[in-house]
């Protein structure tokens, strides 16, 4: 009996022992097959070097045991490049340090092509200088150096570099370009004494071609306001001359209807004013004494002579 239960007591630990080994074995199993997707990143399983599937979408995930999962960030980067010369158009040469930021948009082809952040920051260096190159290969320095220019300017320039890059960085990278700015803008030494002169005789010849404008423009104004001047003295002259021909017209017509009443004094009248015309102190005038002049001076016949 004591026999029997020694047995059964080894056989329960036994089968105790065997499962707690299984049940070790079989959470080892499940620690490796299961793994957990960040919000921040992407999960790529491969197998044997080649990529099965990529995760996107946060939580838990399982895997074989003999798979691999390589995390890779879904993080806005940004890669800022040494400065670089480039020739402008009008063959000059300037200097430009950008900065981009990007992000991973097709983590297989990322993974397949450059792998780690430092080497796609390698790569999308190479393909920032080359595009770079190749669209202010088109533009005037001066759409880049003016003391005048615009941002609006800036902002085409970087839209057509930034859409070339994502273009050709998303097909070839896996890589999405998410803006563009320029960082520093400068001349080679060497060349910027020889710019600036430049770019004062050029700003000069713009100064005195506005300036010879100007003068024009201000020789026009000047003219017409003559020529209005001119015209509106002369209309007011006319009106002038027809308003005192139309008085004088007014007061003869007075005149003529108020002498009219009585012509003795109207002669009378017009005596005097000639009088008063013709003699002043210092005149001696000597008339016949039938004169029309002294007729007023002498009494009328029927007035007959007082003494």
């Amino acid at each position: 009996m004591r026999k029997s239960l020694v047995a059964i007591r080894r056989w329960i630990i036994s089968h105790a022992i065997l499962s707690t080994v299984l049940a070790a074995a079989f959470a080892g199993v499940l620690v490796r097959c299961a793994f957990t997707v960040d919000v921040t990143e992407y999960a790529i399983v491969s197998r044997f070097g080649r990529i099965t599937r990529v995760h996107a979408e946060p939580g838990l995930r399982l895997k074989w045991p003999h798979e691999q999962v390589i995390a890779l960030s879904r993080l806005v980067q940004h890669t800022r490049p040494p400065p670089s010369e480039y020739l402008t158009t009008d063959k000059k040469n300037v200097v430009i340090q950008m900065l981009a930021t990007w992000r991973i948009a097709d983590p297989r082809t990322f993974l397949e092509t450059v792998a780690t952040a430092r080497q796609a920051e390698a790569r999308l260096t190479d393909a920032m200088v080359a595009q770079t190159g190749a669209i202010l290969g088109n533009i005037a320095s001066t759409a880049l150096l003016a003391p005048g220019t615009q941002s609006s300017q800036y902002e085409a320039i970087l839209t057509r570099i930034r859409d070339s890059l994502t273009q050709f960085s998303r097909a070839s990278y896996g890589i999405d370009v998410l803006d563009m700015r320029f960082v520093d803008i400068s001349l080679p030494e060497q060349n910027k004494e020889s710019v600036f002169e430049r770019m004062k005789a050029e700003r000069g010849r713009i100064a005195k071609a506005l300036r010879s404008a100007g003068e024009l423009e201000a020789k026009k104004i000047i003219a017409a306001a003559d020529r209005d001047k001119t015209r509106i003295e002369m209309e007011a002259y006319a009106k002038a001359r027809l308003l005192k021909a139309e008085g004088d017209a007014q007061a003869a017509r007075i005149y003529a209807a108020a002498f009219g009443r009585n012509p003795r004094f109207y002669k009378f009248t017009r005596t005097l004013q000639a009088y008063e015309k013709i003699l002043d102190e210092s005149t001696t005038l000597f008339l016949p004494a039938n004169a029309e002049a002294l007729s007023v001076l002498q009494a009328h016949p029927s007035e007959g002579v007082r003494r």
